[in-house]
């Protein structure tokens, strides 16, 4: 049977509506960060940022569902990227200026804020990949690797749309961006206590400790971005 007869099948359909709602609801942090990365562009390079950093994204995504079953059994990975974000969000904080000197930026120019998004989505995929990966092994195995690009391809305008609505957000309540670099925070401190290494650990404490380390990720991002946000403050008062 070829792709195009499986595709005309229930199963097919049923695989690829199930992909369609897993990146629905997982697309929402990864426009907090693309619309928190591109802020701070000219509104052309805002759109250039969006669209070539979700379609990136999504090509990213695909090659990183093909291993991400396999990546995630490795312990110390999430760890390592539950780090990453933590110091990603708190770099998202720091004010327009400082942006152009730090190492992750959102201000310094289009390239820059594509790779910001990369970065990012790259981490907060690990897990998400996980649930489209297992939609598709639920569909035909000769169409899952189609399923995959089909259905993740779906989702750019998703990604798209809802980056451009959160950036008209921001500029009208700036508390947005706040709330996007903790929810961040929140993904990096779920990621963490969910890694092979230290996950049945965690578990002893409480089965649902993953949220309250979540909660502590939130506010360690919040509370690392005002110091240096306030370190920058300092140095520009200092500033010949």
């Amino acid at each position: 049977m070829d792709l195009l007869q499986i595709a005309g099948t229930p199963i097919f359909w049923k695989a690829l509506l199930q992909i369609i709602i897993i990146n629905i609801i997982l697309s929402g942090d990864n426009a907090v960060v693309i619309a928190l990365a591109a802020r701070h562009l000219p509104k052309k390079q805002q759109r250039n940022a969006i669209f070539f950093g979700s379609a990136a994204a999504i090509v990213l995504r695909v090659l990183l569902t093909i291993f991400a079953v396999q990546l995630l059994q490795y312990p110390y990975l999430k760890i390592a990227g539950a780090l990453l974000l933590v110091w990603i969000g708190a770099k998202l904080l720091l004010p327009e200026e400082e942006h152009t000197e730090g190492g992750i930026n959102s201000g310094g120019g289009l390239w820059s804020a594509i790779r910001t998004i990369l970065i990012a989505d790259l981490v907060m995929s690990l897990d998400n990949v996980i649930g489209v990966a297992a939609a598709a092994e639920t569909g035909p195995p000769e169409a899952r690797f189609a399923l995959l690009i089909i259905g993740l391809g779906l989702s750019i305008p998703l990604i798209i749309v809802g980056s451009q609505l959160l950036l008209k957000l921001m500029e009208r309540w700036p508390i947005i961006i706040t709330l996007g670099a903790a929810l961040l925070g929140f993904v990096a401190g779920e990621m963490l206590a969910s890694d092979p290494a230290v996950d049945q650990w965690f578990l002893a404490i409480h089965p649902h400790i993953g949220y309250i380390v979540g909660l502590a990720g939130a506010l360690l991002v919040l509370a690392i971005g005002k110091m240096w946000a306030v370190q920058s403050m300092k140095k520009a008062a200092h500033a010949p």
